[in-house]
């Protein structure tokens, strides 16, 4: 499973944006993307929900007990 740091980093790039122009287009200040690609923990998660959504995608909890087990 990719990390969100993973994740955000290779999307942005399979869509050929820079950091500093994707910033610009989620809505996010550069330093927090790069917060993020950095896969730095302490963030804000509605500025983690921009940049996520940018990809059709928004951070939720989940049960990590549930997800563990239907890994297996």
């Amino acid at each position: 499973m990719k990390s969100l740091a993973e994740f955000v980093k290779s999307r942005r790039k399979g869509v050929n944006l820079t950091q500093e122009e994707f910033a610009e287009r989620s809505g996010v200040a550069l330093t927090v993307l790069r917060k993020i690609e950095q896969g730095k923990t302490n963030l804000n998660m509605d500025k983690v929900n921009l940049v996520l959504a940018m990809f059709g995608h928004e951070l939720a909890p989940v049960n990590s007990k549930e997800m563990n087990n239907e890994a297996r």
